[in-house]
């Protein structure tokens, strides 16, 4: 197998890994392909109020929601001020109980949820699940009984099976002239809850399979709220929900349900006068810090999120030393320019991302230039290359202490940042432009040192840029694609975009 063979196969099997990765975490982690996404978080909290009995053990408990579809729970918590709080299963359904030994008067007790949208959720629950137990018949008595057997007659011939014998029973109750048997049962002015209970009722009469579904829905700034309560109805095969309010057969939009089932929503032993009330916030946070909360992911557990935020913060100036080694190598290898060295560049916009470029160019040229002066004075003494290196860094502190000094007492506070350039590459790049001033001449030297600057200026301009820097933190997969980008710049052997201008005259004769 050729070499050009074996590198088209790395390069293809490096940029097939690094954006498959990259779309798995955008895609499937929902980490944010741009700098500055937010994510919707609804916050809901429930407030209980009670007055205690008194020199006795109040036991409160209340029931949670599970995981439903396209909702996702991120953080739960509970304040109740001296009382202890655990949580529990019973009959499939999750309940948070307190419990104080002793307590009297009024008493508080707060629950809060946390949830965003996420299309990727679904729940455990199975619509197709038959009912695990008997429908007992509510027994209406007198003139409400005659009543009832009259409207159930009525609907059970215009309906054929349960779900339209239920929709004929809501579509009844909800009429703008309800008939007289519909007043007798509900009264003059019936509340939702009255049609609810007067429907559940009918249903069991027939022994048709039903659950009550207690949920909120989500409007921002919505206060001292109750639940509302839905019907879901089994038809023989899958479990259909309703709106009593408006007959509708389907999910409402921006609904979520607190509990499924169940007789009640919380319980107070020990206490009096109780009542619920739900509170929902709509506050947005960044959509990276949502989807890091996910740390069931493998993915996470062995990334830079696990470390500390300063190595973290570390991290993220490292991250991009790449994305400059890719400028350098596209500037030399298909544009043509000369620099000074290959990494020599990449350690100088490096520092122009602490001193800011302006800055850091008026003091790059400043340093090189008495460098450059004082390196062809060391030269005449004829050291050797040691000493001479090492005399050079000492003369480059001595310039830079000075500058600084001197910007200082001038009011010229940025150039205090030019403590952040290497000095080691400082002073071999001034070696290495003595040097070569001695054997090419002066051209060469500002065609080397220009291409190094230019080369760091457009790779401070790639590190700087916002999007790149919050792709190479957060899809550090990419850099597969920049390892195959710069191998395959490295087959390259065409000409360069500098070298057309060899063939200018060419182009002229024709």
């Amino acid at each position: 197998m050729s070499s050009k063979l074996q590198i088209g196969i790395f390069v293809v099997i490096l940029v097939a890994i690094g954006l498959g990765l990259t779309v798995y975490k955008a895609a499937y982690l929902g980490f944010p392909l741009t700098p500055g996404e937010k994510q919707k978080i609804w916050s809901v909290e429930a407030t209980m109020d009670f007055v205690a009995d008194g020199d006795q053990p109040v036991k409160v408990s209340l029931a949670l929601p599970d995981i439903q579809d396209n909702y996702a729970m991120i953080e739960e918590s509970s304040a109740s001020p001296d009382y202890g709080a655990s949580q529990a299963i019973i009959d499939n359904t999750r309940w948070v109980v307190w419990a104080k030994r002793k307590a009297s008067g009024s008493q508080k007790l707060y629950y809060k949820l946390k949830f965003y949208y996420d299309s990727k959720i679904k729940s455990d629950y199975n619509i197709h699940e038959k009912p695990d137990r008997e429908i007992e018949p509510y027994n209406f008595t007198g003139s409400s009984k005659l009543a009832a057997e009259s409207l159930l007659t009525l609907v059970k011939d215009r309906s054929a099976d349960n779900i339209s014998f239920t929709s004929g029973l809501i579509t009844l109750f909800n009429s703008d002239e309800p008939f007289q048997n519909v007043k007798m049962l509900l009264g003059d002015k019936p509340s939702e809850k009255a049609k609810l209970l007067l429907t559940t009722r009918m249903l069991s009469i027939e022994k048709i399979p039903f659950q009550v579904i207690r949920g909120l829905y989500l409007e921002d700034g919505k206060r001292k709220q109750n639940l509302t309560s839905l019907l879901e109805v089994y038809d023989g095969e899958k479990w259909v929900l309703f709106d009593v309010k408006t007959g509708r057969i389907d999910m409402p939009d921006n609904f979520v349900i607190w509990q499924r089932g169940g007789d009640y929503l919380f319980e107070v032993r020990g206490g009096h006068d109780s009542k619920i009330k739900f509170s929902v916030i709509e506050n947005y946070v960044p959509a990276k810090q949502i989807a890091v909360l996910d740390q069931d992911a493998t993915l996470l557990n062995f990334s830079l999120y696990i470390l500390p935020s300063s190595e973290q913060n570390a991290f993220k100036s490292l991250l991009l030393i790449p994305i400059g080694a890719l400028v350098v190598v596209f500037m030399r290898i298909l544009v043509g320019l000369k620099t000074s060295g290959t990494f020599m560049p990449i350690l100088i916009a490096i520092a122009f991302t602490q001193t800011k470029l302006l800055t850091g160019l008026i003091m790059f040229i400043v340093v090189v230039a008495i460098g450059l002066v004082i390196r062809s004075y060391l030269s005449r003494l004829n050291l050797l290359l040691v000493a001479r290196i090492s005399a050079v860094i000492i003369v480059v502190i001595g310039i830079m202490s000075t500058i600084t000094i001197l910007s200082y007492k001038l009011g010229l506070y940025n150039v205090l940042s030019i403590t952040f350039f290497p000095m080691i590459i400082l002073s071999w790049t001034i070696e290495r432009m003595s040097i070569l001033w001695e054997e090419e001449g002066a051209k060469e030297v500002l065609l080397q040192g220009g291409g190094s600057l230019i080369v760091a200026v457009l790779a401070y301009l790639a590190m700087t840029n916002t999007l790149i820097q919050h792709i190479t933190f957060n899809f550090p997969e990419l850099y597969f694609v920049v390892l195959a980008l710069i191998i395959a710049l490295g087959k390259y052997t065409g000409y360069r975009l500098l070298e057309l201008r060899r063939f200018k005259s060419f182009a002229e004769e024709d």
